[in-house]
């Protein structure tokens, strides 16, 4: 059924789309420039200071020069100290900023930036797109697959059938949710290896693949159920719709941007898709409280997929 409803041309063909745009577009349009830092210092209390800095004779000019440039940094040293002056952005990233320009006045390395990480900004902003289209490609198409499949399936009368075959029911689910595991597994790595690069995929694939479990099996339960408590796919499309609006929009708001949402702390989703993110970036969750809410989760589910499943066979008899 997956086959003739051509759902592995369609997982296919994203995986194309998305790796033609990482690197022929989304990584040219999104290339990382160095932060430009100006200093005015009409005193020259700054003795050692990089090359790399730009000089402003005057603090109405280090202010044109921020507003031009909003990311940039700019140090006002007119009283001897160096003062910090930057439009805001994410708390961490204007920590960064900070570390950075106050660098470039020691040279010699009297003042070392935090280290964050190994990555270049190149390999940073390929990780960063390739978790977040492979999460819109588990929740998103994902979701639409499985509810698709199993909507043909009721029109066919395959359920019916199930109710007279002497086969454990729970088959039925488990069938359908491991085929889909089994897709996205895949999807994860080749996804991974193709626009991350197999030196980096091999330290970081097994966290990856752990989390993207973790995140089909919720998205496969929550589509199985949406597809047996629904009439037709004509009311699946509202839900679709919602989840699409109201489950990745915050997620990627809060996550990308400087936009924060306080009731983020308890939206499942959110703290999956985190740890997808960290897993990318080689910090995979450890804590264990996270793995028994997962686990809880997937047997909830199990059990509420397998009655809503059960009800539907006793219509279909």
């Amino acid at each position: 059924m997956m086959v003739s409803g051509k759902f592995f041309l369609v997982a296919f063909g994203s995986f194309l789309i998305y790796t033609l745009f990482i690197n022929f577009g989304y990584l040219n349009l999104m290339e990382a420039e160095i932060y430009n830092v100006y200093l005015y210092d009409p005193s020259g209390t700054q003795t050692d200071v990089s090359p790399l800095v730009y000089s402003v004779s005057s603090p109405e000019e280090l202010i044109k020069a921020i507003a031009k440039d909003t990311s940039g940094v700019g140090i006002d040293a007119c009283d001897g100290e160096p003062n910090v002056i930057l439009y805001e952005a994410t708390e961490k990233a204007d920590q960064h900023r900070v570390d950075y320009a106050l660098s470039l006045l020691h040279s010699d390395g009297e003042y070392m930036p935090e280290i964050v990480g190994n990555n270049t900004p190149e390999m940073k902003q390929r990780k960063e797109i390739t978790c977040e289209l492979l999460f819109i490609e588990i929740v998103a198409v994902g979701f639409l697959g499985i509810a698709s499949v199993l909507f043909k399936e009721k029109q066919m009368g395959v359920i019916r059938v199930h109710v007279i075959i002497p086969l454990n029911k729970n088959l039925f689910v488990f069938s359908k949710v491991f085929l889909f595991l089994l897709t996205d597994l895949v999807f994860a790595v080749l996804m991974t290896l193709f626009n991350i690069g197999i030196s980096e995929t091999k330290s970081i694939l097994p966290a990856v693949l752990i989390q993207t479990a973790i995140l089909s099996l919720i998205v496969a339960f929550v589509g199985f159920g949406c597809a047996m408590l629904l009439k037709d796919f004509k009311q699946f499309s509202l839900v679709y719709l919602v989840t699409a609006l109201f489950v990745v929009t915050p997620i990627f708001l809060a996550a990308n941007t400087s936009v924060k949402v306080t009731w983020l702390a308890v939206h499942p989703f959110y703290h999956v898709y985190m740890g997808l993110k960290n897993a990318f970036f080689g910090m995979p969750v450890t804590n264990p409280v996270y793995y028994i809410c997962v686990v809880c989760t997937v047997i909830v589910f199990f059990g509420m997929v397998n009655l809503v499943f059960r009800k539907e066979m006793g219509r279909e008899g």
